[in-house]
């Protein structure tokens, strides 16, 4: 073997040693007694050492138990048992099943390749189910998201120490009502697929109010995928079918306005492929693996940003919700996805405009015109206001533009009059904000990249409701005050900035958003990908 791999196996084998070397069971410590360190080892032990330096995760399991095998000794038929099971219904949980290669698990392992091979499977489906198949990086560098996985070697201890190692692995997979949804919709618990040798419906506009023949084929389609409409009269377009209609859009990713037009009409004729619902759901099901090692049966904020939407959740229920406005499509505006926790609520906050903004559009505008952004301060590295008069704005450049500029407390301040700070190395928050006509969107990706809450004062008042009896005028006093003033959270919130185009609602239904920074499909590509990594 190379030189690595040799080191890697002597560090096996010395790491092996350590582990006999304890105090034996039964003798007080004080005794001093321990059992002697192992000079030799087998050439079976030797050979397992070698074949299992080059991954990590097995390394560390082999030497630290004394080079024990998994998949071979008295309990293997059970263990092997129960990694075929559970790697057999992968697919249920959108991971391919290419990802764990029939050929690493045939038969018993009756040597050491096949007992290694085999334990490669076993920590690869351990690292899958607790972690995710992508690393979250890997598919875009605005997916800040870190994986919180429990330690691989620890897992396989574990599942050579449980009396059901089945139960042991169907376990492992994240038991969140959200993720138990998007797999019974994965195995085809629910379908948007329309059966086959229903009439179509006629293209158009329809409307509460129109009337005509073209309703009925309409009716009969949304009827046989669950979403029917009592009527009066089944020609007529009334409020109960587009009620319908907003329903079945929801869960097709579609506006829910009551509206069928064009591209309603196209999917409920099956003129767009079922196949990208389900890709959708494979992504979210990844997603969720990722946040595998977060509490969200802890009272959080999650904001989906596909969705323009913010919610607190608490005990698995929803106890707030708003819309939002986040990041434009815009490369260096997209909101960025991550994990963080909410420390405080501001009231009557400062803008202090990120650099980015003021070298990029303010400073160009400040060339022309010392005069120009007249709402915003100029001000130097210590926090004091430069008049405008004193500074010869055209020496300067992007790089080396000297001050900061920031904006006064105000109604019309870009914050608006509140935001909740979750400090962060890419300066993201929650705000409030004077354009409020932008919630009426059904499309709302105008920011820099923060998110614009549409009740943010109602938002303010939940996240104060644990720590006041009166969360309302412990806000209202602080705003009343006309100053920045900082309101800790005691404790902080946890918040999640997430991105599902397919997510579940209360009822298990599953809703569609638009994939409006195209993150997906990189995603389910790279997921498909990691089914040829045998």
């Amino acid at each position: 073997m190379n030189g690595f791999r040799l080191v890697a196996a002597i560090l096996l084998i010395l790491g092996a040693q350590s582990a006999v070397a304890q105090p034996q069971a039964g003798l007080a410590p004080s005794m001093g007694v321990a059992a002697a360190p192992r000079l030799h080892f087998t050439p079976a032990e030797m050979a397992l050492a070698q074949a299992a330096a080059a991954h990590p995760d097995l390394a560390a399991y082999y030497g630290t138990h004394g080079l024990g095998p998994i998949f071979m000794g008295p309990r293997a038929a059970q263990r092997r048992e129960a990694l075929l099971h559970a790697v057999a219904t992968a697919p249920a949980h959108g991971i391919p099943a290419g990802r764990y290669p029939g050929a690493a698990l045939a038969g018993d392992a009756r040597d050491i390749r096949a007992e290694v091979g085999q334990a490669r499977i076993l920590a690869r489906y351990l690292r899958d189910m607790t972690g995710g198949v992508v690393r979250p990086a890997s598919i875009d560098p605005l997916i800040k998201r870190e994986v919180r996985r429990p330690p691989i070697d620890r897992l396989i201890r574990d599942f050579t120490q449980a009396p059901d190692p089945r139960r042991f692995l169907l376990d492992l997979q994240p038991r969140h009502p959200a993720y138990l949804a998007l797999q019974r919709a994965l195995s085809g618990g629910e379908s948007l697929a329309v059966p086959a040798g229903l009439p179509r419906a006629p293209e158009g506009m329809w409307r509460v109010g129109a009337r005509g023949e073209g309703v009925l084929p309409l009716r009969a389609r949304l009827d046989s995928i669950g979403f029917a409409a009592p009527a009066t009269d089944p020609q007529a377009y009334d409020a109960a079918l587009a009620d319908a209609v907003a329903r079945y859009q929801a869960a097709a990713g579609l506006p829910p306005d009551g509206v069928a037009g064009p591209k309603t009409i196209r999917h409920l004729n099956g003129d767009v492929p079922e196949d990208s619902r389900s890709r959708a759901i494979v992504v979210a099901l990844e997603r969720m693996r990722w946040m595998g090692g977060e509490d969200l049966d802890a009272r959080h904020v999650w904001v989906n940003i596909p969705e323009y939407a913010a919610r607190i959740m608490e005990g698995g229920a929803q106890v707030f919700s708003t819309r939002v406005v986040v990041g434009s499509t815009e490369r260096d505006r997209q909101t960025p996805e991550f994990s963080d926790q909410i420390e405080y609520v501001v009231a009557n906050p400062r803008w202090n405009v990120p650099r980015s903004i003021t070298v990029k559009e303010y400073l160009p505008k400040l060339q022309a015109n010392r005069h120009a952004v007249s709402h915003l301060d100029v001000v130097d590295g210590n926090g004091n206001v430069i008049g405008r008069d004193r500074i010869d704005f055209g020496r300067y450049t992007a790089a080396n533009f000297p001050y900061r500029m920031r904006q006064k407390a105000s109604d019309d301040n870009a914050l608006g009059l509140v935001k909740f700070i979750f400090p962060n190395p890419w300066n993201i928050y929650l705000h409030d904000t004077p354009t409020k006509h932008l919630f009426g969107n059904a499309m709302r990706a105008h920011s820099h990249g923060c998110i614009r809450i549409g009740d943010p004062f109602d938002l303010a008042h939940a996240l104060l409701s644990v720590q006041a009896a009166d969360p309302q005028a412990m806000f209202r006093r602080a705003l009343d005050r006309g100053k920045e003033t900082w309101l800790k959270l005691t404790p902080p919130v946890p918040v999640h900035l997430v991105y599902f185009t397919a997510f579940p609602d209360a009822d298990g239904t599953i809703r569609r958003f638009e994939d409006v920074y195209g993150r997906d499909a990189v995603l389910y590509d790279a997921i498909q990908k990691a089914g040829l990594d045998s």
